[in-house]
């Protein structure tokens, strides 16, 4: 493992003089995974697809910078699994089927999803694949791992458990992916990640996918890549052409109603709604729900059986809008998705560009609004830092359909009465008080000494004190006083009595 930090210095490809996008029937692959890919409805291959595949064939390690949604997924898994073909076996036997590639994912959506790639390019052969992921019961997972898998894709934490645990050998691993690794390391992961590369081989193919390219991104390919090439097939942090953005100018209150009003007015079926927080997704997916839409929410709080089952019911169409933390940004691969809402700016101008890559994915278009109040100024200019554009914040009209309360009305014979004769009805008007309630009002208590009018004293009277302090002292002792008063007893002198 090499720890220097001078930055990669890789040949760069550049695809952008690409014509005619070329067919996958032209790789060298086996007709196993043509027969697969062609199931799948591929026929011609994504820019970073065409240059990444046949380095992968050759062997080489791969820094792959594509923007989200062009099919990185399929730029390594199908040359990787063209590579494992020759160990392909149909024992039974544990023993037969070693973990040789393991892609590492950061979250546990994006590992499902990797993993369901790998199962459809695959299934035409003897290699089996396998993910494991926080949040679930273990035990499934191990009875999976002993029974042997050649392609494992995990999350860093729970791999770090099954190793722990002796359930996952990577003794012959020969290729490891890190996809999403600027992600990876947001979260976090960076000295997970350093642990399970520890338990691996020297020598191996390592590739290395993602969005964007920051400079801890490529001081880590420095320290794990072997002399890596460089594909980018896009501008590092670029957004999708065929996109639509759209930035409106509101205000918090009426959020929830933009979002409606376009959801009317551009015939939209289904969209994604990011928010900041998980609690302020859970809040926002009830207020739709009582807007009569078919709402799921998806953030870290969920458990991963609840998070699998909205996703799920969102690809098939039973759900209308998905409210979802920054966890659904990267990765969910969602086919025909029409729009994105950005309900709240996100506070990081890298996440803006994977929550939009969510649509127009696979050169469909897509819309992606953002609703823009007073205090997100500061995030919008970062967004316009990190895309070098001047970004148009517009106005939008809403609909005044809000159901208003019917005005209170008064009788034209009650408006010209008396405000006297009005006051005198009202008693009469009440409910009567039943006996077991108790009046709202009682009457204040009163004083007959305090009643009285003021009556000054004369000049030779004592004051009122005084007074009562002769007739308390003339009253003899014993005498006079309460049953709960008991007189002084007396004291001799010679114990300090008077």
């Amino acid at each position: 493992m090499h720890e220097e930090t001078t930055e990669v210095s890789a040949p760069a490809i550049d695809v952008a003089a690409e014509q005619s996008p070329p067919l996958f029937n032209t790789l060298p692959l086996d007709p196993k995974l043509l027969r697969a890919v062609a199931d799948a409805g591929y026929v011609a291959m994504t820019p970073i697809q065409a240059k990444a595949i046949p380095i992968v064939l050759a062997g080489r390690d791969v820094m792959g910078a594509a923007q989200t949604g062009t099919g990185k997924t399929a730029a390594f898994t199908i040359p990787l699994l063209q590579k494992m073909l020759r160990h392909e076996s149909a024992s039974m036997s544990p023993a037969r089927h070693p973990v040789r590639a393991l892609v590492l994912a950061p979250t546990r959506e994006l590992a499902d999803q990797v993993a369901n790639n790998v199962k459809t390019y695959a299934k035409h052969t003897n290699l089996r694949s396998t993910v494991v992921f926080g949040g679930i019961d273990m035990k499934p997972q191990t009875l999976v791992l002993k029974g042997g898998v050649e392609v494992l894709i995990a999350t860093p934490g729970r791999l770090l458990d099954h190793i722990e645990a002796k359930n996952a050998v990577l003794n012959h691993v020969e290729y490891v992916v890190l996809d999403e690794a600027d992600r990876m390391l947001d979260i976090g992961f960076l000295p997970d990640l350093q642990r399970i590369l520890s338990y691996l081989p020297k020598e191996r193919q390592t590739l290395l996918f993602s969005a964007t390219f920051s400079p801890e991104i490529k001081k880590l390919a420095n320290s794990y890549l072997q002399d890596p090439v460089l594909v980018e097939v896009a501008r590092p942090n670029a957004t999708a052409t065929n996109v639509e953005q759209r930035f409106y100018s509101t205000t918090d209150d009426d959020k929830r109603r933009v979002v409606t009003q376009l959801l009317k007015s551009r015939d939209l079926k289904q969209a994604i709604v990011f928010v900041n927080s998980k609690l302020g997704a859970a809040r926002l997916a009830r207020s739709f729900e009582r807007d009569g839409l078919r709402t799921a929410a998806l953030h870290g709080d969920k458990s991963q059986d609840e998070r699998l089952k909205s996703l799920a019911a969102f690809k098939a169409g039973e759900v209308d809008l998905l409210v979802a933390t920054d966890v659904a940004a990267r990765g969910l691969d969602i086919a025909d998705l029409p729009a994105v809402f950005n309900f709240d700016v996100p506070f990081h101008a890298e996440d803006y560009v994977h929550r939009i890559g969510r649509t127009g994915r696979a050169g469909a278009s897509g819309l992606a609004v953002t609703l823009v109040t007073p205090s997100d100024t500061r995030f919008v200019s970062d967004i316009e830092k990190l895309l070098k554009l001047k970004l148009d914040i517009e106005a939008i009209e809403l609909e005044d359909d809000r159901p208003r309360r019917p005005p209170r009305r008064r009788d034209d014979e009650e408006a010209d009465r008396a405000p006297e004769a009005q006051a005198a009805e009202r008693p009469a008007e009440r409910a009567p008080v039943r006996a077991h309630e108790a009046p709202r009002r009682s009457a204040p208590s009163r004083d007959p000494f305090f009643d009285r009018p003021y009556e000054a004293a004369s000049a030779d009277s004592a004051p009122a004190w005084e007074a009562s302090a002769k007739a308390s002292a003339s009253i003899a002792p014993g005498r006079g006083l309460t049953p709960n008063i008991r007189p002084k007893k007396k004291v001799a002198a010679l114990l300090g009595g008077s």
